[in-house]
């Protein structure tokens, strides 16, 4: 969603809120803007609709400057994408403005502030922010207690940072829902929504919660928390660089995090197994207790997540623990019937989304024996308010559709239904033939990446496609959900998944020769049922694309095209199967000539409602 950064500090903060705004520009944005504090105390502001180089562009043309100043890249949500919509925003030319969040009750405060006499210049909930702190400062209030005022009559979910013209070298920093930190320097501060715009100037920062706010003056940094009480909060050091997230090598994010899986996935393996087993610590200290417990699970989680929650399903109900897996915006508002022994299980690559967020507060009102987190993103709020969490230890990821942190969420969620199967008649023989599968995945990822030729040259008949259907069976079924979903993502492809046993049931009726039909085919129980499903394609003049283990005995013709994928045991297929997944659509996208790293109206973290 909307990036937010900013700066106090002795020299000019130009340049670095720029560069801060360049590594946010993953995040998924239309707009950008930057506001300092010149030298006579006022502002001097720049805003561009398009990349963050437009924003660049424009202040080549101009000499902003200033010691203290904020920076934003908008996501639209109330107005359309516009420069007047684009923050920072300012009111009469005292107090500038950016906001993370939507800010519910926004109508009710433009009406009240409009018989004020106040004047809007833009359609954005985000402008009432600022007017309601200039309402507060005109009473005579200071702008840190003008800003906690505001934040207790506003609704929703929203982080912000706020500057006063006349004083620099101060900044307001207030967060209630959407992650917000504040970096430390040497008699400098800044703020931002990650940890990736502050690399380039610290590694040192401290996670503001919820209701915080920050008062940054004079080289000190003072938070109170909700109840307006003087809090400290701990000092953390980022294990990243810069290095991190810079492309290397390769031309997209994506791309490069595609081939960082092999490396990914022996990461979230070190040091969580020995021997034969999965060590319960790696999943917490009170693991052992709540795993005692737990008579099913549920799983919430939303987009790719999602869809390894589904491939987990299969797992964990093969080992004897009943599963439900849903998404959080749909969790959260509905009744929910009482089951005893629930274990949550909240799958989340940021650790932010909020609607995966409000369903683990549904679910602990509810009663539930215990709540785990499967995330990438140390200190986030997922993992603060879960009672266990399992990181995936993948690094940052940059390119919006998710790659690296899908098949490491996907083998901590296998560890997780080895751990429970102990405590459902699964002896350690069992356990032993699945971790030994877990320790041949990275070299059986690299090979995957070894035929990557043969997949970008399957992709050349998507180049002129609109529609595309996937098929597949049993826990393969969520790999073709996640290879339709890359697709639509990143090529503007049309695509839908079926199970393959479907197609008579509606999806046959697309069928016909412009419709290239995926199939993900492993060496399974359920082969020969797929095959039949096919050949009603074929019957019908569609043209199979069709990934398949070299044991299914499928052969080439002109109404198919075949890949072998590695050959591997059906424990850990589905995890290697997803990598076709994810370089058909990389080569696709490149034919079509889109974004492959920031699609269009998508945001890589999606914490707001």
């Amino acid at each position: 969603m909307c990036g937010i950064v900013g700066a106090v500090s002795r020299v000019d903060v130009t340049p670095f809120l720029l560069k801060g705004l360049q590594r946010l520009e993953y995040r998924g944005y239309d707009s950008a803007g930057v506001v300092v504090i010149n030298d006579a105390g006022g502002f001097d502001r720049s805003r561009a609709v398009g990349k963050v180089e437009m924003l660049e562009q424009a202040l080549s043309q101009r000499n902003l400057s200033g010691s203290t100043g904020l920076a934003h890249t908008r996501w639209a949500t109330h107005g359309a994408v516009t420069e007047p919509n684009a923050h920072p925003h300012i009111c009469h030319d005292t107090l500038a403005l950016v906001c993370n969040g939507i800010v519910e009750n926004h109508d009710e405060l433009r009406q009240v502030q409009t018989d004020h006499g106040l004047i809007f210049t833009s359609e954005t909930d985000t402008e009432v922010v600022v007017h309601q702190i200039y309402m507060h400062l005109n009473t005579g209030q200071d702008l840190a207690e003008a800003v906690r005022n505001t934040v207790q009559e506003l609704e929703g979910s929203f982080a912000l940072g706020v500057v006063q013209a006349g004083e620099p070298g101060r900044m307001i920093a207030a967060r209630q829902g959407p992650p917000l930190i504040i970096g430390l320097g040497e008699d400098e501060f800044f703020i931002a929504s990650d940890i990736a715009a502050l690399l380039s100037v610290t590694r040192r920062y401290i996670v503001m919660e919820n209701g915080d706010i920050a008062d940054i003056r004079n080289g000190t940094c003072t938070i109170r928390d909700a109840l307006g009480n003087s809090v400290e909060r701990l000092v953390r050091e980022s294990s990243q660089s810069g290095s991190d997230i810079e492309l290397g090598e390769f031309s997209h994010y994506m791309h490069k995090e595609i081939h960082e899986q092999p490396r990914a996935i022996a990461d979230v393996l070190e040091g969580r197994l020995a021997g034969d087993r999965v060590l319960e610590q790696a999943f917490g200290q009170q693991a052992m207790n709540i795993f005692d417990q737990t008579q099913q699970v549920q799983i919430i989680a939303s987009g790719t997540s999602y869809h390894a929650g589904l491939v987990a399903k299969h797992w964990f109900e093969y080992v004897g623990v009943p599963c439900e897996v849903e998404v959080g915006s749909e969790y959260r508002y509905r009744r929910h019937a009482p089951r005893g022994g629930t274990l949550l299980v909240t799958i989340s690559q940021s650790g932010e989304t909020a609607d995966t967020l409000a369903a683990l507060v549904e679910a602990q009102r509810q009663g539930i024996v215990g709540s785990l987190v499967v995330c990438n993103t140390p200190e986030s709020s997922l993992v603060r308010e879960s009672d266990l969490s399992f990181m995936t230890h993948s690094g940052p990821e940059i390119g919006v559709a998710s790659t690296k942190t899908f098949t490491a969420a996907m083998t901590g969620l296998m560890m997780l239904a080895l751990v429970l199967s102990r405590r459902h008649g699964f002896d350690a023989g069992f356990e032993a033939h699945v971790v030994k599968q877990l320790r041949s995945l990275p070299s059986a990822l690299e090979k995957v990446l070894e035929i990557e030729g043969e997949i970008a040259r399957m992709a050349k008949a998507f180049g002129n496609k609109a529609h595309a259907l996937f098929l597949a069976r049993g826990a393969h079924y969520p790999i073709a959900l996640e290879g339709a979903l890359k697709l639509k993502e990143i090529s503007y492809i049309h695509a839908e998944a079926y199970p393959a046993g479907e197609l008579k049931h509606g999806p046959l009726a697309l069928v016909d020769e412009q419709i290239p039909v995926v199939a993900v085919a492993p060496n399974d129980t359920m082969l020969e049922k797929l095959k039949s499903n096919l050949a009603e394609v074929r019957a019908r003049g569609g043209r199979l694309f069709v990934f398949a283990d070299p044991e299914t005995d499928f052969k080439r013709a002109e109404d198919l095209d075949l890949i072998h994928v590695a050959q591997v045991d059906s424990a850990v297929a589905p995890i290697v199967f997803t990598l076709p997944m994810q370089l058909l659509a990389y080569h696709a996208a490149l034919i079509k000539g889109t974004d492959v790293d920031k699609p269009r109206n998508l945001a890589k973290s999606v914490t707001v409602e």
